[in-house]
């Protein structure tokens, strides 16, 4: 256990930000499950409008320390494959 006051404080704070950095991927999480099954499904519209929302997440959570700007991109540009290829297979 902590015993300075800072070690208790700095305590305090990484509690905090974990449980943000937690739902802050959880949510990330669940948009990318929608967005896959929006593929499964073959449902194009729905699929584009699903990966707007999940590349609005992936921007904000990427602009905080909660994830490095590359990994953001870098899950972005699967995601687009996914649907680039979806696209591709409904033309």
């Amino acid at each position: 256990m902590a015993q300075s006051l800072q070690a208790k404080k700095r305590a305090k704070q990484n509690t905090k930000s974990r449980t943000t950095n937690r739902a802050r991927k959880s949510q990330i999480k669940t948009q990318i499950k929608h967005f896959e099954t929006a593929v499964s499904e073959g449902n194009v519209e729905a699929a584009s409008e699903q990966y707007k929302l999940v590349v609005k997440k992936l921007d904000k959570t990427a602009s905080t320390s909660t994830m490095h700007k590359k990994t953001a991109a870098r899950k972005k540009s699967r995601l687009a494959k996914k649907l680039n290829a979806l696209k591709s297979k409904k033309s």
